[in-house]
């Protein structure tokens, strides 16, 4: 990533190049892939993450990418999976990886789940009980192959304290073969099963590595997703969404809601001429 850190225009010159080299593959008969983090990326962060509702003009952008029928659209994200078409509330099912990739919710309603060992779901399950008769002071968040600690919003001071206790408890469990330790955002998660880097090395290969490929993820969990799309043969773009600068191996680096909604309509332009 090349980008500085410091302020920039919107889309500086570098940046708009690779977009423009990016989009100029766009071709007849293969379908480009767009694969998508939720959070942070389509929509901003809330407290109540059911009320994180897509950034203003975006759900029309996507709707039209859809009714195109010649792009492939998924997101992958952390949420469950179910929780996603709710917020996202688009006119036709979209096929969704949730649980950073170990579950896999298809638009025609199908549902798959990553094995995970019976040694590593004791663990969890210990961990969990333990979670719920104390929290640590932050919020505990109990997913079906995860426990997740967050200190989003909480006082500097008290959030290192949250961040420390959780560590001291979380790092040990993950030695664990079969458990994973994802840092995030004021937040961090043990879980089991596939990663989002699997998930968008599954949906590559599913697609022959012809089609271009974009990943669009805010988070340091997507960075798994992004060194997965970078290692690609076929003609790729990792994007970094987020408002603020941070070290990243994605391609480019735009800021939502106005540069996400600058892609979105480049999309659909170049979908149109295909």
């Amino acid at each position: 990533m090349k980008n500085s850190p410091r302020k920039q225009p919107a889309v500086i010159p570098e940046t708009g190049k690779r977009l423009g080299e990016f989009f100029s593959r766009f071709k007849a008969g293969a379908a480009p892939l767009l694969l998508l983090d939720y959070d942070g990326t389509l929509a901003p962060f809330r407290a109540d993450r059911f009320q994180a509702r897509p950034w203003p003009s975006v759900r029309e952008l996507l709707n039209q990418i859809q009714s195109r029928g010649k792009t492939r659209m998924v997101v992958i994200t952390g949420r469950p999976a179910a929780e996603i078409a709710p917020l996202l509330d688009l006119n036709r099912p979209i096929e969704v990886w949730g649980l950073h990739g170990m579950e896999r919710l298809y638009s025609d309603g199908r549902r798959e789940l990553g094995g995970v060992s019976a040694s590593a779901l004791k663990k969890l399950d210990e961990l969990r009980q333990h979670l719920k008769r104390d929290s640590l002071g932050g919020l505990f968040e109990d997913k079906p192959n995860a426990a997740v600690m967050h200190w989003r919003g909480a006082a500097a001071q008290k959030a290192a304290e949250i961040e420390h206790r959780t560590r001291a408890l979380f790092e040990p469990l993950a030695q664990t073969e079969g458990l994973a330790l994802l840092e995030f955002d004021s937040g961090l998660e043990l879980r089991a099963g596939r990663g989002k880097g699997e998930a968008v090395e599954t949906i590559l290969a599913e697609a022959k590595h012809t089609a271009p490929a974009a990943f669009l993820g805010d988070d340091i969990t997507d960075e798994e997703a992004f060194r997965a799309l970078n290692r690609a043969a076929l003609p790729h773009l990792s994007v970094l969404m987020r408002s603020e600068w941070r070290e990243t191996t994605a391609d480019v680096w735009l800021r939502p809601p106005a540069e996400l909604r600058m892609f979105l309509q480049r999309w659909l332009e170049a979908v149109n001429r295909i």
